[in-house]
């Protein structure tokens, strides 16, 4: 396989893990990048040192002391010219999300498209950091309210999405005049390098510091030192919900911020109401698309009793049409999972499945064979369950669709809100009384809730996140770009006298 994709980004075999003025690093370990596609090894990255760590905070701090002072516009440009470089490494950098992660190729360049999208908001944005004007209750007085950058803003992203959730994050955040420290995931740092490489050459040609947007690579220790870090006052994690409880009660301890965005356990409500043309691609692809490995992928169909065997026989035919290999060959679906304890997790569900009584009516395992030779490709399976299995109740991070019966909507919405996770949610019908009750106060009580498409993905203009165990966050569009601020309230007296509150006087 030609990997000229990595000359294109600035990778060498062995690249450095620490950046922000830091030209060399002094660690004596290295993370090995070893692609799920083949299992080649692709490169090495330096592991960020304590001491190293120290620097970054300290150059970050100092350029936040000059970026924090640059107009809004301005910042603005220089992410502009970010997205215009992405546009022109697109191929490049898509070919390496999808060798490094595994995603197909089409989701490596959309993966890429969508860090684009959030450039072209964070632009727009740039002018609209709005504040509102209140009235006083005081004559000749003028309220209103400003946001002010919080100062560094650390970000631990996961493996699933490599590049576009730092995006998300600090294009956003640099706009708002935050820098930014970033902790890749430690099964993809290659992509964070590149990412990197790519920005630091619009830093210097606009004579920005590069501690306005720093790397720290390593595993969760490297986690450890930004989550205990009173300097940095925001920590957006994306992970695990095992993950999130962890920062979350870490950052709070120290009175800090935390945007978490962590778990979803995934359901489209089937009525008979809904359109099988829309339903089955919409179910298959939120199934098996990076393999089950995103958030939003979707882990349970909650179908209507009457239409279930209809619905369930459409599936298993779809899913015999499949192709799983190579992700960067277009005509494959279905990539590796991200490595072998992926894999072995992925077994673990579907044997606790069985345990629990439940049946397969596409079975799974892990696929060999030419062009197979990693050993983290898998069968994408289908199993009939009931919504109170233990196994059910988790979020298992691979291709597995769990289907159940409902007998009436309310009881579809209560099933599909009855997990710990509350990210991503959908409905499927033609109904327009059916859809607005799922969309009610009393239907979804996801952070998404879509109609008529499915749970997987999501635009940039609208904010993404979830409730429940998936940790309140906010990230992307709408107002999310006040979790990188600080509110500020300005009461201005324009009069001769100073009036007190209730009336209270003092002679002087």
């Amino acid at each position: 396989m030609k990997k000229d994709f990595l000359k294109k980004l600035g990778l060498k075999a062995k690249n450095n893990g620490t950046s922000t003025g830091l030209k060399s690093s002094a660690s004596s370990k290295y993370i090995e990048s070893r692609s799920p596609v083949d299992g080649a090894l692709i490169g090495s990255v330096s592991v960020t040192t304590k001491k190293e760590y120290e620097r970054v905070i300290k150059t970050a701090q100092k350029a936040f002391t000059t970026w924090r002072t640059v107009p809004a516009p301005k910042r603005g440009e220089i992410v502009r010219q970010y997205g215009d470089a992405l546009r022109e490494n697109k191929e490049a950098l898509g070919r390496l999300v999808s060798y490094e992660m595994g995603k197909s190729l089409q989701e490596g360049y959309g993966e890429v498209q969508e860090m684009i999208d959030i450039c072209d908001f964070a632009v727009g944005l740039s002018r609209q950091l709005y504040g509102l004007t209140m009235h006083s209750e005081r004559p000749s007085h003028r309220m209103y309210e400003q946001w002010h950058p919080l100062g560094v803003v650390g970000i631990i992203s996961a493996f699933n999405f490599p590049v576009a959730v730092w995006a998300w994050n600090s294009m956003i955040a640099m706009v708002c005049g935050d820098v930014c420290i970033w902790k890749p995931s430690e099964k993809t740092p290659l992509c964070s390098i590149a990412c990197q490489n790519i920005f630091h050459k619009i830093l210097k040609a606009n004579k920005v510091p590069e501690g306005v947007c720093c790397i720290v690579n390593g595993d969760y220790m490297v986690g450890q030192y930004m989550t205990h870090d009173q300097r940095i006052p925001l920590i957006s994690a994306t992970g695990s919900s095992r993950m999130g409880k962890i920062v979350g009660a870490t950052v709070a301890a120290r009175l800090g911020r935390s945007l978490l965005e962590l778990g979803g356990n995934n359901a489209i409500i089937i009525t008979p109401n809904a359109n099988m043309d829309i339903v089955i691609p919409g179910a298959v692809f939120g199934a098996v698309g990076t393999a089950g490995q995103r958030c939003t992928s979707t882990r349970r169909l909650i179908i209507h009793e009457s239409i279930y065997d209809k619905v369930k026989k459409a599936l298993v035919k779809a899913y015999k049409q499949i192709k799983i290999g190579n992700p960067l060959l277009p005509t494959n679906h279905v990539g590796p999972l991200i490595d072998k304890d992926a894999v072995e997790n992925y077994l673990d569900s579907i044997n606790k499945v069985k345990v629990e009584g439940g049946k397969f009516a596409v079975t799974g395992g892990v696929l060999k064979g030419r062009g197979l030779s990693s050993g983290c490709y898998v069968k994408p399976c289908i199993a009939e369950v009931e919504n109170k299995f233990q196994i059910v109740q988790h979020e298992t991070f691979a291709p597995i669709l769990y289907l159940m019966k409902y007998k009436n909507l309310s009881e579809a919405v209560a099933m599909q809100n009855d997990v710990p996770q509350g990210l991503s949610s959908a409905i499927m019908t033609d109904s327009i009384r059916e859809a607005e009750l799922f969309l009610s106060t009393a239907g979804s009580d996801c952070g998404i809730a879509n109609v008529n498409i499915g749970t997987s993905g999501a635009e940039i203009g609208g904010a993404f996140g979830g409730e429940k165990e998936t940790g309140g966050g906010r990230e992307s569009g709408s107002d999310a770009w006040k979790a990188y601020m600080r509110r500020q309230t300005n009461t201005i007296n324009y009069s001769t006298d100073l009036p007190l509150a209730q009336g209270i006087k003092f002679d002087f």
